[in-house]
């Protein structure tokens, strides 16, 4: 069965479930993780996801990846490494006006986020081919 056919023959929870696991396969080591994390919501979502990078050392050509913001709905997602520690919050907005952000720790701040991209999937085939590339990597 392919990854496709998984997802269209999903129930939500195992869907979530499903895209929740591809979202934390590379966490065991973090600079790995949030570079895998940028580069596969960048091309599954491009126009909704603002990645920045910085130079690793002053005047390197060599970049990493030090914020990922992701706009879904009134959510946003937003991933911040500095020294070798990822914050990951998650914050409200309604008309462009953030209410309310609230950190997460990395595993409810995956959950939340995967469960958002999967319900979206269900009612928009533009996020449901996203979800099909972040699940395929």
């Amino acid at each position: 069965m392919s990854v496709a056919d998984s997802i269209e023959g999903r129930d939500d929870e195992s869907g979530f479930e499903l895209l929740a696991a591809s979202l934390r396969s590379s966490s065991g080591d973090l600079a790995t993780f949030v570079e895998v994390l940028a580069d596969k919501l960048e091309r599954a979502l491009p126009g909704r996801v603002a990645v920045e990078r910085r130079a690793v050392r002053r005047f390197s050509k060599e970049k990493r990846v030090a914020r990922i913001e992701l706009a879904l709905g009134d959510n946003r997602y937003i991933a911040v490494a500095q020294d070798g520690a990822l914050e990951t919050r998650c914050a409200k907005a309604v008309r462009g006006v953030v209410l309310k952000t609230e950190e997460l720790p990395l595993e409810a701040w995956l959950d939340a986020l995967a469960r958002e991209l999967a319900t979206e999937a269900d009612a928009n085939e533009q996020s449901r081919l996203a979800l099909e590339q972040l699940l395929q990597g």
